[in-house]
């Protein structure tokens, strides 16, 4: 049987995309990753900048024979598994994922595994470090913070991005 080359998503160090993307085509392995634009703001100055849509995410066009290669190349951890091994990607699924990060629309990947009513907490931006629950309120993410003492609850607006699932003994 005949190898063939297929796409896999490989798993970063934090904020290692563009520079193991680097490393990799250095290498002479295809590699991609999809980025967006979006406005950042420092105390100075704001400028819109490059970030990749799905974080600590690299794309890799192999041979099975060649997953060894891209593992010990800086920046990489691990390939994204399914089944028992490496989760080869369809070539139809990486065109729709291109095709979406060329369109230059606004897009915000949310991690399947936020589900209403789990507990979660803030990790970023003003509000990091609160705690409470995730619902789904008008195809928006929302957190709902309960103050238990004043028997309130106070509903707002969060980037998914910015929550985390929060674990629970």
């Amino acid at each position: 049987m005949q190898e063939s080359i297929r796409w896999y998503a490989v798993y970063t160090k934090s904020r290692q995309e563009k520079a193991l993307t680097a490393r990799l085509l250095a290498k002479g392995i295809e590699a991609w990753i999809p980025l967006h634009k979006t406005l950042r703001q420092w105390s100075d100055r704001k400028k819109m900048v490059e970030e990749p849509l799905i974080r600590s995410y690299v794309f890799v066009k192999i041979l099975p024979m060649q997953y060894d290669d891209v593992l010990h190349t800086p920046g990489a951890v691990r390939y994204i598994w399914f089944g028992g091994g490496p989760a080869a990607i369809p070539d139809i699924q990486m065109d729709l994922l291109k095709t979406i990060a060329g369109a230059g629309v606004e897009t915000e990947v949310i991690s399947s595994n936020l589900k209403p009513g789990l507990p979660v907490k803030i990790i970023a931006g003003p509000l990091s470090g609160l705690t409470g629950e995730l619902v789904y309120h008008a195809g928006r993410n929302r957190v709902i913070v309960r103050i238990d003492h004043l028997e309130q609850v106070i509903s707002l607006s969060v980037p998914a991005g910015l929550v985390e699932v929060r674990v629970t003994k």
